[in-house]
């Protein structure tokens, strides 16, 4: 019925589409109208100038999250320790910001955003420099980087590093020369209450660098072939251990960056626990996305406006509560990985 090269926009079409209509399912059987539900995601998140600004917002650190997962399978890697990476890329940010305080803001800014990703770089290097000189799998490790960095993470910010005079597990604000601005600030259409900051320009410019990188340069070539096959890449004299150690960190720099929107844009200070789990979200993300910039950013923006929504499923149903969208979030995990169904369903050659 289709060609194969409409594969990469007909299949996450197709998922998403079956996992509404499963979800639609699971609300009839809870005694809900599932038409009423998905109208309660689409009026509160996309039918509204608030609706669509705290879309965008919760979609940005799964737009960084989504790349660095995306990044890492073009190497035929697959990162999922993005959690670990983006904690310790903001809170490295943090303690940088705080050190530096009396900075003036085009320096520090700058030097926050590179602390970031070369923290989340690091993070990630390690289970790279493993997979590469070892054989150590990176599934294992990253997996077991997220402990250490949680870990580690929650030490600095209990003890040394815990603001005085509060029992909240933060640190101290970051100087406002470390801060960037909201975009009410240059689009006064969205309203002030809006957490929606610059850090979603600076993921939508990111997800152009991953572009041009990997599809317009030699390292993005030589990355992309060795995720093809080793050994043919090893034989085309492509140093494979090389790229592999450099997909993993800029995989994790680019999770390192969700500090940007976080805690330069945010929340102004290191909160324990805070991600809310978008390190592993990132891997749908980059599912669903095909592993394109592109298809990464429009999936981050569902799984943006499902967060959106969810938060009144509480407010107007008994027996539906924003947990429906974890479960949503799932359905599309299980769609999208059983792709080769919906392939023989429509004779994809």
């Amino acid at each position: 019925m289709f060609s194969k090269k409409y594969e990469i926009i007909v299949l996450p079409v197709l998922a998403v589409f079956a996992s509404l209509a499963m979800g639609a399912l699971l609300i009839l059987f809870v005694g809900e109208n599932p038409i009423v539900a998905y109208w309660v995601f689409l009026k509160n998140s996309l039918f509204s100038i608030n609706g669509i600004a705290y879309t965008l917002f919760y979609a940005t650190p799964l737009i960084f999250t989504g790349l660095a997962v995306a990044f890492g399978f073009h190497c035929g890697l697959f990162n999922i320790g993005g959690e670990g990476q983006l904690y310790v890329g903001s809170m490295a940010l943090t303690l940088v910001a705080l050190y530096l305080e009396g900075w003036p803001a085009w320096m520090l800014i700058p030097v926050c955003f590179v602390t970031a990703f070369v923290a989340g770089g690091i993070w990630g290097g390690i289970p790279g420099f493993l997979k590469a000189k070892f054989g150590g799998h990176e599934v294992i490790n990253t997996i077991m980087m997220n402990f250490i960095a949680w870990s580690i993470t929650n030490y600095l910010v209990v003890s040394p590093f815990h603001r005085e005079g509060t029992q909240v597990l933060e640190t101290d604000f970051i100087p406002m020369e470390a801060r960037i601005p909201r975009l009410h600030d240059v689009i006064p259409l969205i309203p002030d209450y809006v957490p929606l900051n610059f850090g979603f320009v600076i993921a939508l410019l990111t997800c152009v660098v991953v572009y041009l990188l990997l599809w317009k340069t030699r390292w993005g070539y030589e990355i992309r072939a060795v995720g093809i096959s080793n050994s043919v890449a090893d034989y085309a004299g492509i140093p494979v251990k090389r790229n592999i150690i450099l997909a993993m960190f800029l995989s994790g720099g680019f999770a390192g960056l969700v500090g940007i929107h976080e805690i330069m844009g945010y929340k102004y200070t290191f909160h324990d626990s805070f991600s809310n789990g978008v390190g592993f979200i990132g891997i749908a993300v980059a599912l669903l996305g095909r592993n394109h910039p592109v298809g990464v950013v429009l999936a981050a923006l569902l799984f943006g406006a499902l967060n959106r929504g969810g938060l009144f499923l509480d407010l107007q149903f008994e027996s539906l509560s924003s947990d429906f969208v974890m479960v949503l979030q799932g359905i599309i995990v299980l769609f999208v990985a059983s792709d080769q169904l919906f392939k023989k369903l429509l004779r994809l050659k």
